[in-house]
């Protein structure tokens, strides 16, 4: 924040947005539950079971972009955050704020969208909103969701629960998202074979979690990327969490892309995609779920400092920070 206004990194997933939240919002709402934020909230209602809640917005820019859209993202988004809590999604809320003189044929392909996604994620659309602003006071579309889930008593998933001696893992190519964002916004001129990796994980959550039940904390690398994720996770647990360069598994467009125009690929935003910290024994059961492509890329050590290290392929170890700028708005 700059002279007390809002500016774009607000809503980057780094530092500012982290210290908008804590000195705006937790300051003056925060309780028992709010103050926990992870991904979804866990709410213990008596006599009944858990329930996990999440709310998002989505503001992505195109709202169509090779692989997905805007109706795609807006479930995925919700379940796999519900999912992260170990939740079984149930049902989401929709409301549209719709800029004036957006195409009718092109809203009707993203509620198809959204439609055809919630099927393959098995959740139902209960409730929902519309409101319609002046040409120029949105940009197309914008979508905000609510998502409900229910949770078994015995399911503990938390970014304050990892372990020492445990691994991180991510469940494949990490960065797609976001490059097939800049693809669409041609900021680079030449092809790029990547397509974003949206999609529901939710079912593949409760796979997991019928096979094993040594995973402490599954976090989705979107705003902010892997870093993000993983300085989140080493913050709440209070742990190191040490990585190595080599086995963090990127595309070859990925990369082409970074060296191209300078972004760190460990900041790019995933939507298809888990960082999953569990017990060693477990490896196997997230690549059974999760297809060989899920890899180690590091390990956990119980630690005040709460840092994320990079073991570098030259042998170096360099800090992974949270970014204080942004390196590209509305990816989501």
């Amino acid at each position: 924040m700059t002279d007390k206004k809002i500016n774009i990194n607000v809503g980057s997933g780094g530092r500012q947005m982290h210290e908008f939240i804590s000195e705006v919002i937790l300051k003056k709402l925060g309780n028992q539950i709010l103050n926990i934020m992870d991904d979804s909230a866990v709410v213990d209602i008596k006599g009944s079971k858990k329930i996990a809640m999440t709310s998002d917005s989505y503001v992505v820019s195109p709202v169509f972009f090779d692989g997905g859209d805007i109706g795609r993202l807006c479930v995925c988004g919700t379940v796999n955050d519900l999912a992260t809590s170990g939740a079984k999604a149930k049902y989401l809320s929709l409301s549209f704020i719709i800029e004036e003189g957006a195409s009718l044929i092109d809203l009707e392909k993203i509620v198809n969208s959204i439609a055809a996604t919630a099927k393959e994620a098995g959740v139902l659309i209960v409730t929902g909103d519309t409101k319609v602003v002046e040409k120029g006071k949105a940009d197309v579309l914008y979508i905000n969701t609510t998502g409900v889930g229910l949770l078994d008593d015995k399911t503990k998933l938390s970014t304050h629960n990892a372990q020492d001696n445990d691994i991180v893992m991510v469940t494949g190519n990490i960065g797609d998202h976001e490059v097939a964002l800049i693809k669409a916004r041609k900021l680079v001129d030449f092809d790029i074979n990547v397509k974003s990796d949206v999609a529901p994980l939710n079912k593949k959550v409760e796979e997991l979690l019928k096979i094993t039940d040594d995973v402490h904390c599954i976090k989705d690398p979107t705003r902010g990327g892997l870093a993000g994720a993983l300085n989140e996770i080493a913050s709440n647990s209070i742990c190191d969490i040490k990585i190595f360069e080599d086995s963090v598994p990127f595309s070859d467009g990925v990369k082409s892309v970074c060296n191209l125009i300078g972004f760190d690929p460990m900041y790019l935003a995933s939507e298809g995609k888990y960082v999953i910290i569990c017990n060693p024994k477990s490896e196997l059961a997230v690549k059974k779920i999760f297809g060989d492509k899920a890899s180690v890329i590091g390990v956990i050590k119980k630690s005040q400092k709460g840092a994320v290290l990079v073991e570098t392929s030259f042998g170096g170890v360099r800090k992974l920070s949270v970014l204080d700028s942004i390196q590209l708005p509305r990816i989501c």
